[in-house]
Formats: C-alpha cells, structure tokens, sequence
C-alpha cells in the first residue's frame, strides 16, 4: 500500500527516521516542516522529500499525509501532537511521549475521541536483538525472571545552548535517556514496581544529571537502573534468572547481538543486523497497525508508556522536579 509520512522538526533523530525510508513497508517521507525555512529545505533536499513547509499548521492540514513523525524537543510534544490529532493525522511521537504522564493521558484521550492512531516511538523494543530476548524468555531459557540491569551514561559536553541541560526545554537525563532502561526494565519485568526507590544529582542548571533507581516488583523481584550527563557507563542490559543471564551488550537500546548466558557459563551469542539503522522496525509496525485499523499498538501500547512516564514522574517529583500534580 502507499504510506505517506509527513515529518515535523528536522534534527538528528529525524535524520535516522528519514534515513530508515529506504527499507520496505515503511512508507514514503513526503513532506517535513520546520518553522526554520533554510534548514527544512535542506533536510529535504538531503533527503529527497518532495514538500517542505515553514508552518507546522500546513502539515498538519496537508491531506495527503497518512501519519506525521513528531521529532522536535520533548517539552512541545503535547501542544503539536493535540493540534495534529486534531487535523485527523495518525501520529508517531518521539520518546518521550510528553513530559508527564497526566500530559500522556491527555494525548491518548485526544487521539481515542478523534479516532486516530499515536504510538511512543520507543525503537529499540521493536529490535531483532529485543524479539529475540522475548524468544528465550517465552522459551524460559533463562527461568523465572528475577531482576534487570542497565546503564545509559555518557559525558555530556557543557554547552550553553544544549537542549539536554536547559530546563525550560524539559532537559534532564532521566527524560533524555533514563528512559530507556526504564521502558525495559517494564518491558522484561511485565509488572508495575511496588516500589521506587531513587538518587538524583541536579546540575548547575537545574536539570537531573545523574539518576539511580531501584525498582522493586512484586515477588522480590528488582531492577537496578542508572543513567547519567556525567559519566561514560557500560551501557548494558541484563536480564537475570533462574537458570541464567540475557546480555544485551553496548550499547543495549541499538545493539545488534545479543547473549545467552547459562548457569553454567555456557554462552549463545546471536547477531541481529539492522535492515538499515533500527528505525524502520517501528516505522513498519506503525503502517500495519494503521493499515489494519488498529486503535493503538499491541506491542508498544498506551499502557506501557503511561507505566514508564508514571515511574519518571516520581524520581523527577521527588527530586524537586515536578510540583503538584504535573
């Protein structure tokens, strides 16, 4: 079937998504908005996407788009997602959806009442190396499931304008990605946590920095996560059990192997090379679920956002960064 895809706020994650176009069954990126005119029509140019427009309202309207890709900072999600929901246009949202789960509500309660379909674009649970995870665990390879493990940290160059550090643009690593092992940590545990246990370190501008947390689920089950802006981590994810161990090697949400480790030492190491970057593992779901009249996603579902905006919402309150009931 024909599949167009429209694209709003052209930056590097946009570049990946457009750079996906080239698989099979994703679609065609027909146009991209920026309220910047030069650099929109750069990244069409770049990308061989025949419309570019310097409103987001165009986009929005333009009857020939079938979904939009919102791509822009975190912070404006809600407000261009309400006004592309609007318009009747199907919608895949970068992680995060919103900044809060109330916000996430609000979209998803949006996007029910027009009838249109918006999923959070957490890629990396569409992976080969992640479907293969749920492959030995459907097989209980590794026993009854007993905790996870992972990090995501870089350091962060201190620059002024950086997105990541400016908290009138929702910055702060927990959103950024903190996200990441928190989606997972859902993803492999498949239960809320009872409860959550948090550090979290502010920098000079007032974002979080640096966060650990601890999960506890149900049945002393518990998952230990850390992310940071401060420091170079091993960026991995493990899934520990019964009978063993899944590695999900550096770095864990775009990794193209993944590891079986026994009791016993015993290692099974499978490669799962991308089609092209990993973006269009999603972008393919997200067609056939349109295509087949779906409300939602059966694998990223509402639910499993909300769950993992619920969690960020208390490390982020308790640390000072949300007040009320934001």
């Amino acid at each position: 079937m024909d599949f167009n895809w429209g694209l709003l706020g052209p930056g590097r994650i946009a570049g990946k998504f457009a750079q996906a176009m080239q698989a099979e069954g994703v679609g065609t990126l027909k146009a991209v908005a920026s309220r910047n005119a030069d650099r929109g029509r750069a990244f069409a140019d770049d990308h061989q996407i025949e419309t570019a427009y310097d409103d987001y309202e165009k986009l929005y309207q333009d009857d020939s788009l079938d979904a939009i890709y919102i791509a822009t900072p975190h912070n404006f999600h809600l407000e261009q997602a309400l006004a592309a929901i609007a318009c009747g246009k199907h919608l895949l949202v970068e992680k995060p959806l919103t900044v809060t789960a109330a916000d996430s509500e609000r979209l998803f309660a949006a996007a029910r009442a027009k009838g249109v379909f918006v999923m959070e674009a957490m890629w990396s649970l569409f992976l080969p190396a992640y479907q293969q995870a749920n492959a030995w665990l459907a097989q209980e390879k590794i026993g009854d499931v007993s905790g996870v493990r992972s990090s995501f940290g870089f350091v962060v160059p201190r620059k002024p304008d950086d997105r990541l550090l400016n908290p009138g643009l929702a910055g702060g690593v927990l959103l950024d990605m903190g996200i990441y092992t928190v989606a997972t940590s859902q993803w492999f545990m498949q239960a809320d946590p009872e409860t959550i246990v948090s550090q979290v370190r502010l920098g000079p501008t007032g974002v979080d920095e640096t966060c650990a947390i601890q999960l506890h689920y149900p049945n002393g089950r518990v998952s230990q996560l850390l992310c940071s802006f401060e420091n170079k981590y091993d960026n991995e994810l493990t899934v520990f059990g019964s009978k063993g161990r899944i590695v999900i090697p550096s770095n864990f949400w775009q990794a193209e192997k993944i590891s079986l480790v026994g009791n016993d030492n015993s290692v099974q190491t499978v490669d799962c090379p991308f089609e092209v970057n990993g973006f269009e593992y999603q972008i393919r779901h997200v067609v056939r679920c349109i295509a087949e009249g779906k409300p939602e996603s059966d694998l990223m579902t509402q639910e499993r956002s909300l769950a993992s905006q619920r969690i960020m919402d208390v490390v982020r309150r308790e640390a000072g960064l949300l007040t009320g009931n934001s």
